[in-house]
């Protein structure tokens, strides 16, 4: 079995689930365990986008945007997990199907994870920005200037997903391969911020 990114389909589960989140708990498509993996990484992304708006609104607070802060933090380390996850996932489809690139195909640098995680920000962005056209406490210049801003991201949004469908059919060739690049993020762990593991008791200073 061939992989196939189908940038359509791909951008339709980013759209309508973005869409359904605002008006329902997220809820992950279990269609097929490619489609799941991008549904729990958009997840998170959704997720800290609107943590992230918490954080820069007018009058908070600095142990309010401190608490938001920390709830970003996990969930930041939850969506790196997710890309790993997603890279891994289509590295042991394409072993399972005996897809085995020669050490001489170039290897492709971003890997998939990171391609399908710009699509999902892109999709928040669009979305967003969609809202910004039909504004009406806004101008008409506002309307026109985000209308414009919103066909420059679904533009990229669509070559995105069109590379990312063509880097799918030279994975699937041979022609290509890549690897999982793991993030080490240090912040979060505490045997690797120096914050965390050298830090002296409050009642000791």
């Amino acid at each position: 079995m061939a992989i196939k990114f189908d940038s359509d389909r791909l951008i339709r589960l980013l759209e309508q689930s973005v869409e359904r989140w605002h008006a329902a708990p997220l809820v992950h498509d279990a269609r097929e365990p490619f489609l799941q993996q991008v549904s729990i990484l958009h997840g998170y992304n959704f997720q800290i986008w609107h943590e992230e708006d918490q954080a820069r609104k007018t009058g908070a607070g600095d142990d309010e945007i401190g608490r938001v802060k920390r709830r970003i933090d996990p969930l930041n380390q939850y969506r790196n997990d997710a890309m790993e996850a997603l890279d891994e996932h289509v590295l042991s489809q394409l072993q399972n199907d005996g897809v085995e690139a020669p050490e001489a195909a170039p290897l492709h640098s971003e890997a998939v994870g990171n391609i399908v995680d710009r699509l999902s920000i892109l999709s928040l962005k669009a979305y967003h920005m969609a809202e910004e056209t039909r504004r009406e406490d806004a101008g008409g210049a506002h309307c026109r200037e985000c209308e414009t801003k919103l066909r420059v991201l679904q533009e990229q949004r669509a070559d995105l997903a069109k590379a990312l469908e063509d880097l799918g059919a030279d994975l699937s060739q041979g022609r290509k391969r890549f690897k999982v690049y793991r993030q080490m993020k240090m912040y979060n762990d505490p045997n690797l911020n120096p914050v965390l593991y050298g830090a002296v008791p409050e009642d000791s200073v």
